[in-house]
């Protein structure tokens, strides 16, 4: 299980990147608060945004951590697998917090405050400001980048737990967690701790993406990336997703369905049980998509094809890119007339065009590659000279 590449769970990764690229697109025209919005929000958009809504953080997370189990099984040590995960995240997260990222505040504080000085200005004067003057908006920031910087502090956390646990204790731990969510308590656990974290532990509390202080966030997908890297060496939970994950993934859309009606006023439960009814929905809907996911891709995606070592590796550049190319195409919509079924079509494909792009000629650029998270190309090994004939 450690030595054996899941290539299910590598389209699931390649299919959460992408389903984050169309969400972002419609974050542009849904009524909740972004960095620019489309003239008129659309109100019938939330019920499809709200379809993955609760989960698509999560899975990002548990990919993330099954993929660490993957790349430390590779690697000599802790010390090791830190200093990979530091390079391929801090430099790219930097380069797009210098390079990329600026346009985005830039769009909002004219969208939202009526900035008038152009992007030079910006960012030579104010985007590395360290302060929170402008808008209430702290420059410089990560916007999106924020789950690289999460990814990069767990994969630390990660490092020193197996540095510091022994193996056989580690190996202890695995069988217990793997005992511990085994048959149907792969949902029933998660739930009640869900259901601990919202109601008790931190009843009303909002992530905020800042890393200090977010424990709504970290006592979430701290928990879900371990969840990720555990997941690989466990036939205990293999056999518990593979055994339940239908009937779990028709629980999460009867969640769904909960949700929605609550969200849009058709519940039909006392009045005050709202929220409680419309949050323990949403653990339903989202964990149990997580593990329905986790089991259809296992049961119907665990094969290769030509493409996916491309896609593999262009997820990241892709994910870097993405949301800056919306921002600004975003704005560039705003005033046109174009129907919203255009500005979608716009949108989606000149989204698309600019991650490949961007992938496709950083990957080329020996300097640009690491900044754009990918890999630095191998220097080829020196081909021995062929031994001069000597002469008689």
């Amino acid at each position: 299980m450690t030595t054996q590449r899941h290539y299910g769970m590598d389209w699931l990764r390649i299919g959460a990147f992408g389903l984050l690229i169309l969400y972002h697109i419609g974050m542009y025209f849904v009524p909740w608060g972004w960095h620019v919005k489309i003239a008129a929000p659309l109100d019938w958009t939330q019920v499809p945004m709200m379809a993955v809504n609760p989960w698509r953080l999560g899975l990002l997370f548990v990919v993330s951590g099954f993929a660490s189990h993957a790349l430390f099984s590779r690697m000599r040590g802790p010390g090791e697998f830190v200093t990979s995960r530091t390079a391929r995240l801090l430099i790219p997260l930097v380069a797009g917090m210098v390079i990329i990222i600026p346009a985005q505040p830039w769009v909002e504080l004219m969208f939202k405050h009526g900035y008038t000085h152009g992007f030079a200005h910006f960012w030579l004067h104010d985007y590395f400001r360290f302060d929170a003057a402008l808008g209430g908006i702290a420059l410089p920031t990560w916007n999106h980048l924020w789950f690289v910087v999460y990814l990069w502090v767990y994969s630390l956390l990660l490092g020193a737990m197996l540095w510091i646990i022994p193996e056989r204790v580690r190996a202890a731990i695995a069988a217990g967690f793997g005992r511990a969510l085994s048959g149907w308590l792969i949902l029933i656990v998660p739930i009640l701790l869900l259901a601990f974290q919202e109601f008790i532990l931190l009843p009303g509390t909002d992530m905020t993406h800042a890393l200090i202080g977010d424990w709504a966030a970290h006592v979430l997908f701290f928990p879900m990336f371990l969840f990720g890297y555990l997941l690989m060496g466990s036939e205990r939970l293999w056999a518990a997703i593979r055994t339940h994950w239908r009937p779990i993934g028709l629980l999460a859309i009867a969640g769904y369905a909960a949700s929605v009606a609550v969200e849009l006023g058709w519940s039909l439960v006392p009045a005050g049980w709202g929220y409680g009814v419309y949050e323990v929905a949403r653990m339903f809907q989202g964990w149990g998509a997580i593990v329905a996911l986790i089991g259809l891709a296992d049961r119907y995606l665990d094969r290769d094809l030509p493409a996916r070592p491309m896609l593999t590796e262009a997820v990241f550049p892709f994910y870097i890119i993405h949301q800056t190319t919306i921002v600004l195409l975003g704005w560039w919509l705003i005033g046109r007339g174009y129907a919203p079924g255009l500005q979608f079509a716009i949108l989606l494909v000149a989204t698309v065009a600019s991650c490949w792009a961007f992938y496709l000629a950083g990957r080329e650029i020996g300097w640009l590659r690491p900044l754009i998270g990918l890999k630095p190309c191998k220097r080829a090994a020196p081909v021995p000279a062929a031994p001069q004939a000597q002469s008689l």
